[in-house]
């Protein structure tokens, strides 16, 4: 893939899951890929309905595997080194490659992101290439070092019930699996997602201070401080991959454990 990019400019892959081109979230992609390459940057974008993405993985994923029952790890880091993965997700790996940031605009759908997406996440990052033990250990160095990774969420209760006494817990909690568990564990180095709540329903007035808001998050999209995640090798973990005693901040429980102190 041949892109020529100024020191200045960085290489970003923003991949969107909405099925409605004309829904908020279509809305801001289309904002965050103006906004992006107003500033110089280059970028791809992965709009995984438009694409029809299929997000079940199966054997078909792994052409030439070896007969007998699918093994899905093993299978897929052999096809990953072999090069030999179906051309869709071989596609979707050589733009994680290329990016210096990955960006992902989704609707948070029963506290998740959408199938297409995890879809997406599933057959994307295999053995091999996001993780395994042919690459860097995850959890700070990790295969995909080096990158940073920002998620672009809209939803449609109140900021409020994503507190941390609100009902549905933090928003910071909800998104763990994926700042943490995919962002984090493949050596991306998450920010603060950015949120748009109540997105319903949205005034004219209210959706230009988002992109306002969301403008400001993409300018600092590579100088803005990552969450401060705790790396596997940073000597706060045993063998076991757990957090030494007396290592926690006081008065922290919960997943706030594995995140250093923001100074």
């Amino acid at each position: 893939m041949s892109h020529t990019t100024s020191p200045q400019q960085k290489k970003i892959l923003l991949v969107t899951a909405h099925p409605e081109p004309r829904s908020l979230n279509g809305a801001l992609s289309s904002f965050a890929l103006a906004h992006l390459r107003a500033a110089g940057h280059a970028v791809q974008v992965s709009d995984l309905y438009a694409m029809k993405w299929k997000a079940a993985v199966d054997a078909d994923d792994y052409p030439g595997r070896p007969e007998g029952r699918l093994w899905v790890m093993a299978d897929s880091e052999h096809a990953t080194l072999a090069g030999s993965l179906s051309p869709d997700v071989a596609a979707e790996q050589e733009k994680v490659r290329w990016a210096d940031a990955v960006v992902l605009q989704f609707p948070l759908w029963w506290f998740s992101v959408p199938a297409v997406l995890k879809g997406w996440i599933d057959r994307v990052f295999t053995s091999g290439f996001a993780y395994g033990p042919a690459v860097p250990p995850p959890y700070g160095e990790g295969a995909l070092g080096g990158r940073r990774a920002l998620l672009a969420v809209t939803a449609g209760a109140r900021e409020t019930a994503f507190s941390d006494r609100g009902i549905h817990g933090r928003l910071a909690d909800v998104l763990h699996p994926v700042q943490h568990g995919l962002f984090w564990f493949t050596g991306m180095a998450p920010l603060e997602p950015f949120a748009v709540y109540g997105s319903n329903e949205v005034s004219p007035e209210q959706f230009a201070a988002a992109k306002e808001r969301y403008g400001r998050r993409l300018d600092g999209l590579f100088t803005d401080a990552p969450v401060p995640f705790r790396p596997l090798a940073g000597g706060d973990y045993d063998h076991d991959m757990r957090l030494l005693p007396g290592v926690e901040r006081p008065g922290t429980d919960g997943l706030d454990l594995h995140v250093r102190r923001r100074d």
